[in-house]
């Protein structure tokens, strides 16, 4: 753009000085011709960086998921291709499910019969406290007729071997009492162990059987966005482990993010909302239409690790660290697809001096068309 701009210069300075000779060419006005595209120039330049500031590092960034299972097993299926869109839901592979239902079927028979464990201690329970009623009725009973063979033998209408009988009944029977309050306490115990409203084995059992029921669901893995499995190598027979640093596939979100690398002294005018524009090297003399979502106020430089020693300053002074500004497709480009690592260059138009930053337009404009030129020689 500065070359135009000085050939158009030139082309009026020829046209007024040596073509029609509309002012002298001497010493003095040789100086002002000079002079003023130098001036004019580093002016407009410095207002554009200002006002309009630019990057030569705009990049696009995708959401990268390391696909890991949950589970272990052999693979039994890969419904997908490497390389191919895949819509959310899509089964990207299956791992043999058989260990895992038998897990559940196992279980489910456990919870069968803790649950009818469950009804029995209920039943006897019920037989317990009738039994405890019974032994009540038949203590007081036998304590009235102790207190009236008592009596009689203390008047002499009665004999020694008749109280003798009755004490002994009661004490019989005090026995059977404890044993079968014990007994029922012995029960309710057992009842009252409870978790979440269920018995305790129950609950234990339940919990057992959900974990057993969400390991089987976890021998299907569903693709967890829109996106592309790349690099795919996993294959049927292949063993699957629930291991962080053995992932079986990586997969590529569709969803993406737009970020632009200013120095940090090119950001001062810039607002969330300002108009951008971007050219990606994919797509040659085209021009994206953004807009500034935010500013991503911080980068490395400005953390320090967790560490027992001091901070290196180092030999040399860091290279100053550039700031982050996330830029949204427009809705005029928003179908526009993305390809994950796509870079170009680009620049951002603020609320002040709009009559400069049409210079800025047409130098973007020129950069995307140049994209078009391929050189190389092989």
């Amino acid at each position: 753009m500065e070359a135009l701009l000085l050939a158009i210069y030139s082309f009026f300075v020829w046209l007024i000085f040596i073509k029609l000779k509309w002012l002298p060419w001497n010493t003095q006005t040789q100086v002002t011709v000079v002079v003023i595209p130098i001036v004019g120039l580093t002016a407009l330049v410095l207002l554009l960086n200002i006002f309009a500031p630019s990057s030569a590092d705009v990049r696009v960034i995708k959401y990268v998921v390391q696909v890991v299972p949950q589970v272990r097993g052999m693979v039994t299926e890969v419904p997908v291709e490497g390389n191919r869109p895949i819509r959310k839901g899509a089964m990207l592979f299956r791992i043999d499910p058989t260990p895992y239902q038998l897990d559940v079927r196992v279980l489910e028979a456990q919870l069968a019969s803790a649950e009818g464990s469950f009804h029995q201690l209920q039943d006897q329970l019920r037989a317990a406290q009738s039994t405890t009623r019974s032994v009540r009725i038949k203590l007081d009973l036998a304590q009235t007729r102790a207190g009236q063979n008592s009596q009689l033998a203390q008047s002499g209408a009665g004999d020694l071997f008749s109280l003798e009988q009755a004490v002994t009944n009661v004490k019989d029977l005090q026995a059977q009492l404890q044993a079968s309050v014990a007994n029922e306490a012995q029960i309710r115990a057992h009842l009252s162990a409870t978790s979440g409203g269920d018995q305790a084995e129950v609950a234990q059992i339940k919990a057992q059987l959900a974990r057993a029921r969400w390991e089987l669901s976890q021998t299907a893995f569903y693709a967890p966005e829109d996106g592309t499995v790349i690099n795919l190598q996993l294959r049927p027979g292949q063993m699957a482990t629930a291991l962080g640093m053995l992932p079986v596939m990586t997969f590529v979100e569709d969803k993406y993010q737009i970020i632009a690398l200013f120095n940090q002294n090119e950001l001062h005018q810039v607002q969330p909302g300002d108009e951008a524009e971007i050219a990606l090297n994919t797509y040659p003399g085209r021009i994206i239409k953004c807009v500034v979502d935010s500013i991503v106020w911080a980068q490395g430089q400005g953390q320090i690790a967790m560490s027992p020693t001091l901070p290196q300053a180092g030999i040399m002074p860091a290279v100053p660290g550039r700031f982050a500004v996330r830029l949204r497709v427009a809705d005029r480009d928003k179908d526009i697809f993305l390809a994950a690592g796509a870079a170009g260059h680009g620049a951002i138009y603020t609320a002040h001096l709009h009559e400069i930053q049409i210079l800025r337009k047409v130098i973007i404009r020129v950069g995307a068309y140049v994209d078009y030129l391929i050189l190389k020689l092989h």
